[in-house]
């Protein structure tokens, strides 16, 4: 049975959608005045969804929280397309 458009995604549609926005696999990002590689996709972590990424100085692999205004967004996608 298909959810009524003002359902919240589930986990695992909101980690698909913030993949979608570029938070992927071998992807670049720069948060918090740093570049970041993300060497996972996104995955529930806590209270959020987190990637883990690695940056230029530091090789060691680290858990990066999504920003909540970036989970909005695509938890918002459904709303604006349905």
């Amino acid at each position: 049975m298909p959810k009524p458009s003002g359902d919240v995604p589930s986990v695992s549609e909101i980690c698909a959608r913030v993949k979608h926005l570029g938070y992927a696999t071998s992807k670049q990002i720069r948060l918090y005045g740093e570049e970041f590689e993300v060497v996972s996709d996104p995955f529930p972590e806590a209270e959020g969804i987190a990637v883990r990424v690695t940056t230029r100085k530091d090789s060691s692999i680290r858990v990066l929280q999504i920003p909540a205004t970036v989970l909005q967004s695509a938890k918002g996608i459904r709303r604006r397309s349905a």
